[in-house]
């Protein structure tokens, strides 16, 4: 970091895919383990397909943000991922950075489980937000709570009886103090305590069932979070 606005953020995984098709997850199937990114206006500054590629977005004042993957193969189908986030933040530094870095984790891990799980397979993205009530301290505990997953820690069975959404039978396969992952067999639900990085909660939806109603899904699960922090 050569100042208060420049930030790098590296983070070094293994992935269960090969560096072809992880290729194909970080350009193409991002809706199915992050969210949309085809509106963004990047410019691939390097594209040596299948082991490196720099993304990079510019704008006024020397404004950046800058994504690079370098792909190893490894035995068995997997692949080594050097991850670099780099770029400028222009206010809250610590809060952006902190946030920033602690998400780059969950959504790797996001990655791998895509790759495990559904790999390929067509995905239906929902985006839900909490109300703006979720932002106090205990806001991404309440959520929990309210889920019954107070306690469960990554790899624990859960069966799940949601109010006003559906019945959920599956696996946590990610929690820690800020992120919560809930997998079954057809959706992988991520839940965001953004409430940690100045923001309200938030969760999206991964369907893979063949039969996600985007519109439905946002619905229900609004509902539900609006009586969690009603």
């Amino acid at each position: 970091m050569t100042d208060k606005r420049n930030f790098e953020i590296v983070y070094d995984a293994e992935l269960p895919g090969t560096p072809e098709r992880v290729w194909e997850a970080v350009t193409q199937d991002t809706p199915a383990w992050m969210f949309p990114t085809d509106q963004w206006p990047a410019v691939r500054t390097v594209e040596e397909y299948p082991a490196h590629l720099v993304s990079r977005m510019e704008g006024p004042d020397g404004w950046f943000n800058q994504l690079e993957h370098v792909l190893e193969p490894l035995d068995g189908g997997r692949a080594r991922l050097h991850y670099v986030h780099s770029g400028i933040f222009a206010d809250n530094w610590d809060e952006q950075y902190d946030g920033a870095s602690k998400h780059t984790a969950f959504y790797l891990h996001t990655l791998g489980q895509y790759l495990k799980y559904f790999d390929g397979r067509p995905v239906v993205f929902t985006d839900v937000q909490a109300p703006a009530a979720s932002q106090t301290p205990d806001g991404f505990d309440r959520l929990k709570t309210a889920l019954g997953v107070t306690d469960a820690a990554a790899g624990s069975a859960v069966e799940l009886e949601l109010d006003g959404v559906a019945t959920l039978s599956g696996e946590v396969d990610f929690s820690n103090g800020n992120f919560l992952g809930l997998r079954t067999a057809d959706t992988l639900y991520r839940f965001f305590g953004r409430n940690a990085f100045g923001a309200p909660v938030g969760m999206t939806v991964h369907d893979f069932s063949g039969r996600g109603d985007s519109e439905a899904t946002a619905k229900a699960w609004g509902g539900f979070l609006g009586k969690v922090y009603a």
